[in-house]
């Protein structure tokens, strides 16, 4: 036998010692019992959860597996590479344990006879700094996902297997999670028993400044709660018309799907520049991460992100209906994420319309959020010449939302965008189609207001059911119009005509692009120059073909100069727009690495920015979909 053979026989031997197969997920329940999990979430000065299950078993071989393919994430994201430590006790003998060589999230090892219960442990490793991912403990809060403090037996539906949540929380914290608490001693919670996919569906927020404030509409017989923690006391102030612009949210969107699939529901909200930002979604609660100034630096006229409204709304669509080939039976099954046009892009599209209802966006500012986006889908995704917007619904999985080189080339998950600008195409056409007597609203009643007061089973929905609603709403042929323009056959603007308004550019920012760009400095040359710098003059973005990109910029590289002076935003604003009436090309002097070079960009076409106007003659339908309903 020659070396080579010698080699790939042994390599496949050391292999076969490794992996035991993994059982399938079965619909039958775990036998042994309720697993009880504690998490010890005290080390806030390490960031470090400390993590104890005691696991009933029976004698042979056992397969634990940790979270890989995680909701709402829509990709396998598990942070297996945070868990140390693991061991595993049975009678007070370690048990040996091999990890699986070809699904590293599954643990193989074998129960003695006699053996009726396991003890594993293990530490969860929380970034200490951004590099390593996301910050979720600080001295002031934490955010505790029990999907990554988590590990349970192969072979059973997430739904069958049961654990007894416990968690001991720094003194003098409150915490807040869709969970229901059974008892308290000292500083421990325990919660009650829940199956596993109601446990990693209930994230807690916690901390040492916080605040809870009431949204249940009047009348309301679920209670609907804003759950705030904060660096500091001063950021959890709010002002009445804030408070009732947040309660006026849940109105509209519970008046919008006339259903509630919670028996309550946790709106948490993190205020923080120490823990990192985030929108994730549950069918009980969300995860919604914003800096300190929510409510403390709010701009009456720019008005709040819709980032509450979005993953509210994900309540309906994404967590209580689901598309088929999203829903698993446990969380080590992959996901496929062909219909993400419906569960995200749909939910943008409501998260605007909500917010603008409300009052939390003024109806300028939804607008002029709008502006944004169509602007985007018409003039800033050249990456739509060879690939169509189905086709991004892949990017959870090929890219887990790692930064791209030339986002507007290669594009980055737009089916929220594209998604958002579809939706509003279809609610146009069917309120001009049957005389404003019908609208997506009745779409999102009848698709996803059905079942009230149900939430422990969740429905799944198929292309063709989406087809069948909309043709039920009104009749079209609704499988053409929605596949021409997520294959890439029809463009995405049209909704915006249709709805009475075009898209224009001026040589000013909209005030909601003013408002929130905010204190962050930088500077917006996407539809003149084609590029977009930091406050330090690095360029985040470069439109493919613009005339910075046919220049000879990339992205990431640093604008030292303007026309010979030290750079600025201002300055190459007014660079801009004096090239406008000029003979002579803007000149950069940039830095790449360590060298330097000058760069000319022959521009005219001074300054632009997406403003959205009005076509005279043609009915407001725009004002209607934003309009509160009563």
């Amino acid at each position: 036998m020659s070396r080579r053979l010698v080699l790939a026989a042994l390599s496949l031997a050391v292999a076969g010692s490794l992996h035991a197969e993994v059982p399938p997920p079965q619909d039958t329940p775990y036998a042994p019992g309720t697993i009880k999990v504690e998490v010890d979430a005290t080390n806030l000065a390490q960031r470090i959860f400390r993590v104890k299950e005691t696991i009933p078993v029976q004698a042979g071989e056992l397969t634990l597996l940790y979270p890989e393919w995680i909701p709402g994430g829509h990709s396998p994201r598990g942070a297996i590479d945070k868990v140390a430590g693991i061991t595993f006790i049975a009678n007070g003998q370690e048990l040996a344990w091999k990890r699986d060589t070809l699904d590293v999230h599954a643990f193989h090892l074998t129960v003695p006879e006699g053996v009726q219960s396991i003890t594993a442990q293990f530490d969860f490793l929380t970034a200490t700094d951004r590099s390593q991912g996301r910050i979720v403990m600080t001295p002031e809060m934490l955010n505790l996902q029990w999907i990554s403090t988590l590990l349970y037996p192969a072979g059973h539906y997430g739904h069958q297997i049961r654990f007894d949540p416990r968690v001991t929380y720094p003194a003098g914290w409150t915490a807040y999670t869709a969970l229901d608490v059974e008892g308290t001693t000292g500083n421990t919670v325990d919660y009650q028993d829940v199956p596993l996919d109601i446990l990693a569906d209930s994230p807690v927020y916690a901390g040492r400044h916080a605040r809870q404030i009431d949204l249940t509409p009047p009348g309301g017989k679920v209670p609907v709660r804003l759950s705030i923690i904060a660096d500091a006391p001063k950021y959890l102030e709010t002002k009445p018309e804030q408070v009732q612009q947040h309660k006026a949210m849940v109105a509209q969107a519970l008046k919008l799907f006339g259903a509630q699939h919670y028996d309550h529901y946790d709106l948490l909200f993190s205020l923080s520049g120490k823990m990192g930002g985030n929108g994730l979604e549950h069918q009980r609660s969300s995860e919604n991460g914003v800096d300190t100034g929510y409510f403390t630096d709010w701009k009456e006229k720019v008005g709040f992100t819709d980032l509450l409204a979005h993953e509210y709304t994900h309540s309906w669509n994404g967590k209580y209906r689901r598309p088929a080939d999203l829903w698993t039976p446990n969380f080590n099954v992959p996901m496929q994420d062909s219909l993400l046009w419906v569960y995200e892009g749909q939910t943008q599209y409501w998260g605007n319309v909500l917010a603008a209802r409300s009052g939390m966006r003024p109806q300028e500012a939804a607008r002029d959020a709008l502006a944004l986006v169509a602007a985007t889908y018409a003039d800033n995704r050249p990456g739509l010449a060879w690939r169509s917007v189905q086709d991004t619904t892949n990017d959870p999985i090929i890219a887990s939302r790692a930064p791209r080189a030339y986002r507007n080339y290669q594009m980055s998950e737009d089916y929220y965008s594209a998604g958002q600008m579809m939706w509003l195409e279809a609610d146009a056409l069917i309120r001009n189609q049957t005389g404003v007597r019908k609208s997506l609203d009745d779409f999102a009643k009848a698709f996803f207001g059905v079942n009230d007061g149900e939430w422990k089973v969740q429905d799944t929905y198929t292309f063709d059911d989406v087809v069948a609603t909309l043709d039920g709403v009104m009749p079209y042929d609704w499988a053409t119009f929605l596949r021409e323009r997520m294959d890439g056959k029809v463009g995405l603007t049209g909704g915006l005509e249709a709805s009475g308004w075009k898209l224009v550019y001026k040589d000013e920012p909209n005030a909601y692009a003013k408002g929130a760009r905010g204190d962050r400095g930088g500077a917006d040359f996407v539809y003149s120059l084609g590029l977009s710098l930091d406050k330090d003059g690095k360029i985040g973005d470069v439109r493919w073909d613009s005339p910075a990109f046919n220049a000879g910029l990339g992205s990431g590289t640093t604008v030292v100069a303007v026309n010979g002076q030290e750079y600025s935003g201002d300055l190459l604003e007014d660079a801009v727009k004096a090239a406008k009436d000029g003979k002579a090309p803007i000149q950069l002097m940039v830095k790449e690495f360590d060298r330097y070079r000058t760069v000319a960009i022959d521009y005219r076409g001074g300054l632009r920015y997406p403003h959205l106007e009005r076509i005279k003659g043609r009915p407001d339908r725009l004002a209607e979909i934003l309009a509160p309903r009563r």
